[in-house]
């Protein structure tokens, strides 16, 4: 028996110990010494007795009183026959329990507490829910668990918390796991030795229904190109049957075959060769009748290939670019040409380059998840990009403020010239209520990064409009974009859609400017009230006015080409939001008419440079025109432009980004700008040498790198050989940039584990997210790099499904180091457990307080009554006489 206060703070107030003290020694009462001190041990009782009730004293007694709480495993691996088991398991528990309470903890890769029936509370300041033998907790149907639970994992470990949570302290803990013991997240071992609580376990049956399982396609790290190897597929059933196996490489079929399938694991081997690709992605699925999950019927794995350097190369015509393809192809270089909507949407599809060459591609044809794309392959997989010049490209293209323009080395926004003409630009916002969100904040940044880009010259004004028309920012010279963007910000959105009242405002601001150049903006998502849209447009036109128009999602696209078409502009129809601030950008850039100086112009060296050792530029043709760009402060300066008033704006220039180089060229590569370049000698070499800087540098001499995927762990593994000593490089470091499929990355050190092999172990948080995993490996001597591979892993269905017996060997585990039973039967559970106690907490607060009121009435009579009375009540009466006399005198 034990006790202990709740909050000891409040026995400060014992302080008051010294001002009863102080009271009884300056007190005038003139009763006898002995009452005197007994009405002071009162006091002094009352003191202690209020106090020790404000601290929580509470009385603490041991208790062998158990509470169960029954972990319900629901992933997916656990069927309806080991769901069934279960339930009838727990039933018979809580039959049979009688005062001993139960809660249960259903889990999968994440737990969740059942709803009992009646609440109960303990002593602490807490209420939690505790059920009898004789009111069940309701059981969670099989097919409602997915509702509750992400059932495509099994962590045992992260319903330890809760489940120990529901446990008051007045009770001895026992906790009992239904499972089939297969984890794929967490460490269940480690937290039940950790928990210091007793942990039962019950195993439950492995699936008994029909499942064919493809468990693996195995193949070789490393191959040459052309070079033939073996696919090996991995097949697991736990019944007879035959099974359809299907191989797609790259997404085209090569292979199908029907097979025989026995009971357990059946391997397949099929032949094939690689081909010119540098990454080739292998599928394989299988169908067989009878299947119960289909989930688990397809893996995919990555082949790279060593041969020659492979360009991409991106155009708005490919056939125009033929020159630069065919002089890439003279120097051993692999060039493939794709449109605009051709561009890799994957990690996976962009590895297969060493560099991206973007030749007069619009950011308008790119998304934004193509252009951060293409951010990380450059920044963290090593890969080279490149942009040629032309009347869509740098800020002609809208690449204004979007992650191209962040790796490139150059701005993508120029400072005008004083002899080009000045700009008036008008920008009409759509502000009815169907803008409201992200497209009306998009737009107003659109709106901001359009200003921003012009220069003090211009002038800019901007309407918005709903049922009627609103003049947001009169026209005014851009000498300080702030007024304008403060405006901008306050655009809200409500109301219809008339577009003629925000284009007759636009054209009665841009009709009395004095620009010599007039451009309207116009963007709406709506349908418009009708107006006289043609007789507006030609008002327009014939002031010198032209008009461009962005419809997004399910705008009116007819009726805004039609203005385009006849207001002499662009139309632009936008189903991705995100590109209205690039769309804004190139209009911006495209109306000015300054970005682009098409005169002949001789190429001269600023920074001479190994890669043009051998190239006479000197000796050049002149190129034909160009795009005005700004170098960025750390970028090297290679080529400028040169004509009669000197040398002039950049033509090459590059840097290194993160693991990667970037390239601008701000003239083109085909015959409009560089038609005389087609015939130079150079040509082909001058090109050649200049990808072949930029583009990705793979070390991979004297290396091995192979990549493994197992029990929610991608395993790395690095090995390396010096071929001129013919030995093992060790005391070399380095690490492992992992990028995940959302795009996610982290930097793992390698471990040197052996004579010349690394290795590096990715703990998948999420072994349910499938996708590609990449893998830039980076190996150093001192300064020296000695090895600098990508790679790359897919990951299938998530470990959950695969075909697993029940994990005996654990669940037995896990009851030995706790003091807990495998196995056991319903009624052992309820037995005593002659090895824990628990405190049972009684708070005495209240049994204080009563005893305080009665110590209170009896120091109430000790101040009214004098006891001498009893002792001798003559005195008392001659006292009493005393005290009247003295009063009346």
């Amino acid at each position: 028996m034990l006790f202990e206060f709740t909050h000891p703070q409040y026995l400060v107030g014992l302080i008051f110990v010294a001002v009863l003290l102080w009271a009884f020694r300056y007190s005038l009462t003139d009763f006898s010494k002995t009452q005197r001190y007994f009405s002071l041990g009162v006091r002094f009782v009352i003191l202690i007795l209020i106090v020790f009730a404000l601290s929580g004293l509470t009385l603490l007694s041991s208790t062998r009183e158990k509470m169960l709480v029954f972990l319900l495993d629901q992933s997916r691996s656990v069927d309806l026959a080991a769901n069934e088991k279960a339930r009838q398991f727990i039933e018979t528990a809580q039959k049979i329990a009688g005062k001993t309470p139960i809660q249960i903890v259903t889990f999968a890769a994440n737990p969740q507490i059942q709803n009992s029936a009646t609440p109960v509370f303990s002593s602490s300041d807490f209420v939690r829910k505790e059920v009898a033998a004789s009111e069940l907790v309701e059981l969670p149907e099989q097919s409602e668990r997915s509702e509750f639970l992400d059932v495509n994992a099994t962590n045992i470990a992260a319903a330890l918390a809760p489940a120990l949570a529901l446990i008051p302290p007045r009770y001895v803990p026992h906790l009992v796991i239904l499972s089939d013991g297969n984890e794929t997240e967490g460490d269940i071992l480690t937290a039940a030795v950790r928990g210091g609580v007793t942990i039962s376990t019950v195993p439950l049956p492995a699936s008994a229904e029909p499942e064919v399982q493809l468990a693996d396609i195995k193949l070789p790290a490393q191959i040459r190109q052309g070079e033939p190897f073996y696919i090996d597929i991995v097949i697991q059933s736990n019944y007879r049957i035959a099974g359809t196996i299907t191989l797609y490489k790259n997404s085209f079929k090569v292979i199908e075959e029907t097979k025989p399938l026995e009971i357990g694991e059946n391997i397949f081997r099929f032949r094939q060769s690689a081909d010119d690709q540098r990454q080739q992605e292998f599928s394989v699925t299988v169908r067989a009748v009878g299947d119960t999950i289909l989930d688990n019927n397809q893996v995919s794995g990555l082949l790279f290939t060593g041969g020659k350097p492979r360009v991409l190369i991106i155009d708005s015509e490919p056939k125009t670019i033929r020159d630069l393809t065919s002089a890439l192809r003279e120097q051993d270089i692999t060039a493939e040409v794709r449109p605009p909507e051709g561009t890799p949407r994957t990690l996976e599809e962009l590895d297969q380059f060493d560099a991206v060459i973007l030749s007069n591609v619009p950011a308008t044809s790119l998304t934004i998840h193509q252009m951060n794309l293409l951010r990380i392959y450059l920044t963290d997989l090593g890969g080279g990009l490149m942009m040629l010049g032309g009347e869509q490209s740098f800020g002609l293209g809208g690449y204004y403020k979007t992650p191209i323009e962040e790796i490139l080395p150059v701005r993508c926004d120029f400072e005008k010239e004083k002899e080009k003409p000045s700009l008036a630009i008008s920008l009409v916002i759509d502000r009815s209520g169907s803008m409201g969100g992200q497209k009306m904040e998009l737009a107003k940044d659109a709106a901001k990064a359009a200003v921003e880009l012009l220069s003090p010259r211009d002038f800019a004004t901007v309407i918005a409009f709903d049922h009627e028309s609103y003049v947001v920012s009169a026209m005014q010279s851009v000498v300080s974009t702030g007024t304008i963007n403060a405006a901008i910000s306050t655009i809200e959105a409500a109301g219809g859609t008339n577009i003629y009242s925000g284009l007759f405002d636009a054209y009665e601001q841009l009709r009395r400017t004095s620009a010599k150049l007039k451009h309207v903006i116009l963007l709406t998502d709506g349908h418009s009230a009708p107006g006289d849209y043609e007789g507006i447009v030609r008002q327009m036109v014939n002031d010198q006015i032209t008009v461009s128009t962005v419809g997004v999602g399910d705008a009116d696209n007819e009726l805004l080409k039609m203005i385009a078409e006849n207001g002499k502009g662009r139309h632009y129809s936008c189903n991705d939001p995100q590109a209205i601030p690039q769309i804004f950008a190139k209009e911006t850039i495209t109306a000015g008419k300054s970005a682009i100086h098409e005169m002949p112009f001789v190429p001269v060296i600023i920074t001479p440079t190994e890669v043009l050792a051998n190239i006479d530029i000197e000796t050049a043709p002149p190129l034909l025109g160009y795009v005005v760009t700004r170098a960025k402060p750390t970028s090297q300066f290679i080529l400028a432009t040169q004509n009669e008033t000197g040398t002039g704006d950049p033509l090459l220039i590059w840097w290194r980004y993160g693991l990667g180089m970037s390239a601008a060229f701000s003239s083109d590569a085909k015959s409009r700008w560089g038609a005389e370049w087609l015939t130079w000698a150079g040509y082909s070499k001058f090109w050649a040498q200049i990808i072949r800087q930029i583009m990705r540098k793979s070390d991979q001499r004297g290396s091995a790198i192979e990549i493994r995927q197992h029990s929610g762990k991608i395993h790395l593994t690095l090995d390396v050989t010096d071929e001129e000593k013919y030995g093992y490089i060790n005391e070399a470091t380095g690490q492992t940039t992992v990028i995940y499929p959302d795009l996610n990355k982290e930097e793992i050190m390698l471990q040197h584990t052996a004579p010349g092999r690394y290795e590096a172990v990715v703990d998948l948080e999420q072994p349910n997210y499938s996708g590609g995993y990449h893998f830039q490996t980076v190996l150093k001597s001192g300064e020296k790099t000695i090895v600098s591979q990508s790679r790359g892993v897919m990951i299938g269905y998530p470990e959950e499904l695969r075909l697993k017996p029940t994990n005996n060997n654990l669940l037995q585990q896990i009851a030995e180091s706790t003091g807990g039973l495998f196995d056991p039967k319903p009624e052992e559970l309820f037995e005593p457990d002659q090895t824990r106690t628990a405190w049972r907490a009684t708070p005495l607060w209240s049994y204080l307080l009563a005893l305080a009121a009665g110590f209170f009435v009896l120091d109430v009579l000790l101040r009214r009554i004098d006891f001498r009375y009893f002792e001798n009540p003559s005195f008392l009466l001659s006292l009493r006489k005393t005290r009247i006399f003295t009063k009346k005198s």
